[in-house]
């Protein structure tokens, strides 16, 4: 069956212009209209052990041409005028080949010439015409950079993959795992203020995700359909004990609330995945949707907290270079899309003057997830305002970070409702949707996304 899509590592060059413009927008996983907010492109992510093979632009002694196989060893050959025009020949059926299918490997463009008589004309020529394709290779990779810069996406961005099809259960785990090491690192600081963290129901998702896991390696579809509801009970348990968890951590202002958030947005996406390996789509978006509100919710509450009593904090003068109005603006823009960065400036105006002539105000009020007395070394009276406004402006570049992470988060938590509903729309189940990938491509060296592109915009 042939699918309106098209999937490629490449993206399309009236989409990049599109983002450059502000036509189009990056929001998760996505590439949207602006003003329409029709769907132009998915990006998933590519993972670490994809067996996709690669091709590098970075340096044309390392290339081997899948196809054409220009290995031209002369130990017994000699290379003569008529072995030159097959040289020439196969480089011009390269030339006009794409270079996604162009593969990379060691160094086998060799030319051996110990018993080789090689014309000058005949040598030049060939050497022009692999110096093209180096500067096309080169392009290639210039494009790829390119691309991944226009669309503002690091691996580090968020906890959750681009594209719903790259989070399966043993990403989830693993996912999970780094969440519980983060709380165990925190639990020095929390035993300082008589805080203990229950790690006991960490256990217990993973004994549902190691569930879900089997379920989905049985052959028997009773067998299979069984198991995977059991775990979708234990996801549903999971939800209920860290919405509570998290309220709490948001009520107390803790540095914690946001691995409570994150392990959240996880058990959300665990149980959908069941759903989804079970093509019950309608079900899956459904928990999706009810999950984006559960998570958007108090993921806002959270960042009001980190953006402290007077936000202007991270614009003051020492900070330049580690954060700016833009970027501020971008979190403002995310809980109100209508602002324009003008106006969250004006916003912060007055804040600026009362910051600078009253720091200390602002340093009596500072959250605990930003700052706790108790991490602040002192003098024999523990530490004043100076030592503790010090410590809270060193921390401010990170808690900017952490505020976009957690935006990221949110949209890439959405937008796997768009992948969802554009199954229902192209009529596939999600494992045809999960099989997507170039099919005459070979993936460039560097690259860490292929793009879903549909023939026409999808207004979802």
């Amino acid at each position: 069956m042939s699918l309106p899509v098209t999937v490629t590592f490449m993206l399309a060059d009236w989409i990049v212009k599109g983002l450059a413009d502000g036509t189009f927008e990056r929001v998760g996983g996505v590439i949207r209209d602006k003003a329409s907010k029709q769907v132009v492109t998915w990006l998933r992510g590519i993972p670490n052990n994809s067996p996709i093979p690669t091709a590098s632009s970075n340096n044309l002694l390392n290339l081997i041409f899948s196809g054409a196989n220009l290995v031209t060893s002369g130990a017994n050959v000699a290379v003569t005028g008529k072995g030159l025009a097959n040289v020439n020949e196969r480089l011009g059926g390269i030339e006009q080949t794409n270079l996604g299918n162009i593969a990379v490997s060691g160094a086998n463009l060799v030319a051996s010439v110990a018993n080789a008589a090689v014309t000058g004309k005949g040598l030049a020529d060939v050497n022009g015409r692999l110096g093209s394709i180096e500067n096309q290779l080169q392009e290639l990779g210039q494009n790829l950079q390119l691309t991944q810069g226009i669309l503002q996406v690091t691996t580090a961005a968020s906890i959750l993959n681009l594209g719903v099809s790259v989070m399966g259960f043993a990403v989830i785990a693993q996912r999970l795992r780094e969440l519980e090491q983060r709380l165990q690192e925190a639990q020095e600081l929390l035993t300082k203020i008589n805080r203990k963290i229950d790690l006991s129901f960490y256990a217990n998702f993973r004994a549902a995700i190691d569930l879900a896991i089997n379920a989905f390696t049985m052959t028997k579809a009773e067998n299979r359909r069984s198991s995977a509801l059991q775990a979708i009970n234990r996801f549903l348990e999971a939800e209920h004990i860290y919405t509570e968890f998290t309220d709490i951590e948001i009520e107390q202002q803790s540095q914690i609330a946001d691995e409570y958030l994150l392990t959240l947005s996880l058990a959300y996406l665990a149980e959908a995945r069941c759903y989804l390996e079970l093509e019950e789509h309608e079900t899956a978006l459904r928990r999706f949707q009810e999950g984006a509100r559960v998570i958007r919710s108090r993921i806002q509450k959270y960042v009001d907290i980190l953006l402290t009593s007077n936000p202007a904090a991270y614009l003051q003068p020492h900070l330049k270079g580690q954060t700016d109005l833009q970027r501020l603006t971008r979190i403002y823009q995310w809980i109100d899309p209508s602002l324009a960065e003008n106006e969250v400036f004006e916003m912060q105006r007055e804040n600026l003057f009362k910051i600078a002539q009253d720091p200390n105000k602002w340093v009596e009020s500072l959250p605990p997830a930003i700052l706790s007395r108790v991490e602040v070394q002192g003098g024999w009276l523990g530490p004043n305002s100076n030592d503790l406004k010090r410590e809270a402006d060193k921390r401010l570049p990170q808690m900017l970070e952490v505020m976009e992470s957690m935006v990221e988060t949110n949209h890439r938590f959405e937008s796997y409702q768009t992948e969802i509903q554009a199954i229902s729309q192209l009529g596939i189940s999600f494992h045809e949707w999960l099989k997507l990938s170039p099919s005459t491509e070979i993936k460039p060296e560097g690259a860490e996304l292929m793009f879903i592109i549909p023939s026409t915009p999808l207004q979802i």
